[in-house]
């Protein structure tokens, strides 16, 4: 699979975020994430699941995943 770019990360700002450590641990982040994903979706369609459910339960999980750090005003 090849390596997409990620984007250029911000915060709810829109400043950049440019230390170069926070970066590659958000690169190695996507890196396992995309393997880890890929590999859960293979292994769904090895079992005969429908391609189209997998994409959605996988997007669901996305879409549910909850955020520990709410801003505070």
């Amino acid at each position: 699979m090849a390596n997409k770019p990620l984007p250029t990360w911000v915060r709810d700002d829109d400043s950049v975020i440019a230390c170069t450590e926070k970066i590659r641990v958000m690169k190695d982040n996507f890196d396992e994430i995309t393997q880890t994903t890929q590999d859960a979706f293979e292994d769904g369609l090895l079992m005969e699941v429908s391609e189209t459910q997998m994409r959605e339960a996988l997007h669901q999980l996305v879409n549910e995943l909850i955020n520990p750090y709410p801003i505070r005003k």
